[in-house]
């Protein structure tokens, strides 16, 4: 690589004449400059960023670490982060440890070892070695979709709980007694909590619930569990997904088998993304936040870079239902 003693010894001037060119280029003659960034162009060179922020003792990159990339509610958390990190003149590295906790301790030790500002993350579990071994590293973070003790650190969520009791309340207020719930990996939090949601809700009411657990939490699981109800009997009137990927991938498999969405099967997912108003049948959806998510995330994690002694928060948004056509008629 091209570094700044070649620059200079290319231009005929020295290290630090080329340093203020890059740094400070008004303290230079135009001329000396103008001479010195014909050289930089013609020799391709880059400055060592990574090398300036170490001497400076203070990176401009932030992590975001999430559990999936493929999810639009996750792109949408990456947005909302990076529109903060940016107006603070920082930059981010999105990581996606696809819900695996291998890759998210090979991102972890990434970052750490990086020495990022600090990171935004969405883990796979809250407790494990490679989060004990990340808070070592002293790097700070705050947690994204997921509730933490504040004590611990930072936390911005919604209330998953309150989320999964919207969706079943609105399922028996539109008459439904065989209810379905799809849920993801028991292992997240998020699924755990929509669950618990859900039974709140439908506890001394008349309605009988069917649970089936999703390989993940996409389309491809959905439509595998779409299969597995059309096989229930007596089969549920309606279904809640935990999230609106298995939601799409379910609306797949009623579709397919010629299983009329709502009139013989509604149908509510979570999140609502961009593509469940946008589907065969939109879906009604639990709403949450997603780049509200991300920004706030990212400024409190900036906050917290800035002065130590802020004190942390656990701040929760609460969800929102979006009725559509996929639950609006009774048969």
């Amino acid at each position: 690589m091209v570094g700044i003693k070649d620059v200079a010894k290319r231009a005929g001037v020295s290290i630090g004449t080329v340093s203020n060119v890059v740094n400070r280029p008004e303290v230079v003659a135009t001329a000396t400059r103008n001479r010195v960034l014909s050289v930089i162009e013609e020799l391709g060179y880059v400055r060592d960023e990574s090398a300036r922020q170490l001497r400076a003792g203070r990176s401009r990159i932030m992590g975001l670490l999430v559990l999936d990339l493929g999810n639009p509610f996750f792109v949408d958390v990456a947005r909302g982060a990076e529109q903060a990190a940016h107006a603070e003149g920082l930059n981010i590295i999105t990581c996606n440890s696809g819900q695996r906790s291998d890759l998210e301790a090979s991102y972890l030790a990434m970052f750490a070892e990086q020495r990022v500002r600090g990171v935004l993350l969405s883990p796979v579990a809250t407790s494990g070695e490679a989060l004990r071994a990340f808070r070592r590293s002293g790097t700070p973070y705050v947690f994204v979709d997921r509730k933490a003790p504040a004590s611990e650190a930072s936390s911005v969520a919604v209330d998953d709980i309150a989320g999964g009791a919207l969706a079943a309340r609105h399922l028996l207020e539109t008459g439904h007694r065989r209810i379905a719930f799809v849920n993801g990996p028991a292992i997240l939090a998020q699924c755990r909590d929509r669950e618990q949601g859900v039974r709140t809700a439908l506890a001394g009411s008349a309605a009988e619930l069917t649970v089936l657990e999703a390989i993940g939490l996409d389309v491809t699981s959905g439509r595998d569990a779409g299969a597995r109800l059309l096989g229930t009997s007596p089969r549920p009137t309606a279904v809640f997904c935990a999230n609106d990927l298995l939601a799409l991938g379910v609306l797949q498999a009623m579709v397919g088998a010629g299983v009329r969405v709502p009139e013989e099967m509604a149908i509510v997912g979570y999140d609502d993304i961009e593509f469940a108003g946008a589907a065969a049948v939109p879906l009604t959806s639990v709403r949450q936040p997603a780049r509200r998510l991300g920004r706030t995330a990212a400024e409190l994690l900036l906050a917290e870079t800035a002065d130590t002694t802020v004190e942390r928060q656990a701040v929760v948004f609460t969800p929102e239902l979006v009725v559509r056509e996929s639950t609006r008629i009774r048969r």
